[in-house]
């Protein structure tokens, strides 16, 4: 994961009412075994955290409503504004952005970084907690550490993506602290606008995959397989930080019929992207419900309990109300 350009800015609050300040770093970071360690563990706390998938918003042609960040960072991609001053520049926005809502201090590290051939740029505000370490005469003395887990602000991007046009999910960021105006000004000083709602889209996937298995009328252990294999698929892609693509998923699905669940979900038209970002969340709540006694077998999505299955734990029974139209038509031909 070779990092081609790297710095950290440090954003301090002072006691009692003082603004926050920031201590601008005045050169870039060399090239370090740590430096390599640090984006490893930033990408792995930012990939699990809670996040919108989008892209810069249009302007008008004055370009009224439009952020600095993505011109300014297009001209020093392109060599005409210095890394350290455009970092610099993103991090006078970070703390003024912090000061109106957080009271914490903190260091922004901005990474330009590449894997295989596709090149991101990174940056996240990590703040600080106090730990212990072992000194070379084997003494115990206080450590200041980095928070990883404790991520306030934090945004990935995609430059290829961004550059090739051919995307609305390049650019990635966190919402999961500091409330709703914090929020909103953080995709403010960005540009950015949401391409997809991540947890709806995961939902509606999962629906269309309920629907697809009592289609196909699979049979127990084929269901709880192709179910496995989904949320593999799915938790996969969330650890990488990348989102799933349908087709992708249509071949983990089934290897003898690859296109069987693309074919269903666009024949279907359940609206979806052909690229979804994966909800840690709702695919948490995804489960199938098994069981078989007495010539009787039922499963079901764990996610339809409560709406279309109920459980009468008094009486233990399960009350379904919406049959499948296979069993209907057939308990209507039995009748």
């Amino acid at each position: 994961m070779p990092i081609l350009n790297a710095i950290v800015h440090r954003i301090e609050k002072a006691a009692g009412e003082a603004p926050m300040s920031l201590v601008p770093a005045t050169e870039a970071l060399p090239p370090t075994p740590a430096l390599d360690d640090l984006l490893a563990g930033v990408n792995d706390a930012f990939n699990a955290k809670p996040k919108a998938w989008g892209h810069f918003a249009e302007t008008t042609p004055e370009g009224e409503g439009s952020s600095p960040f993505a011109s300014e960072l297009a001209d020093t991609l392109e060599g005409r504004l210095d890394f350290i001053v455009f970092s610099r520049d993103l991090a006078k926005r970070i703390a003024a952005l912090v000061d109106a809502h957080l009271s914490l201090s903190g260091d922004l590290v901005v990474l330009h970084h590449q894997v295989g051939d596709a090149r991101y740029l990174s940056f996240a505000l990590l703040h600080h907690r106090e730990g212990f370490a072992i000194d070379e005469s084997l003494q115990v003395v206080p450590a200041r550490q980095l928070n990883l887990a404790q991520m306030s602000l934090a945004a990935r991007l995609n430059i290829n993506q961004w550059q090739a046009g051919d995307s609305k999910q390049y650019l990635s960021w966190t919402r999961d602290r500091g409330g709703k105006k914090l929020a909103e000004g953080f995709a403010a000083l960005l540009g950015a606008e949401e391409g997809v709602d991540a947890s709806g889209e995961t939902r509606t996937l999962l629906k269309a995959f309920s629907d697809y298995v009592e289609q196909e009328d699979l049979p127990e252990e084929a269901s709880r397989e192709k179910t496995d294999a989904l949320l593999d698929y799915a938790s996969d892609q969330a650890r990488r930080g990348e989102p799933m693509t349908l087709e992708a998923l249509s071949e983990v699905l089934d290897e003898q019929q690859p296109k069987a669940f693309f074919d269903h979900i666009r024949n279907a038209d359940y609206g979806l992207s052909p690229e979804i970002p994966p909800d840690r969340r709702t695919l948490n709540q995804f489960r199938r419900f098994t069981g078989r006694a007495g010539g009787v077998s039922i499963s079901f999505d764990c996610h339809l309990l409560g709406s279309g299955v109920e459980y009468d734990e008094d009486r233990d029974r399960l009350i379904i109300k919406q049959v499948p139209r296979q069993l209907r038509e057939q308990l209507k031909r039995q009748g």
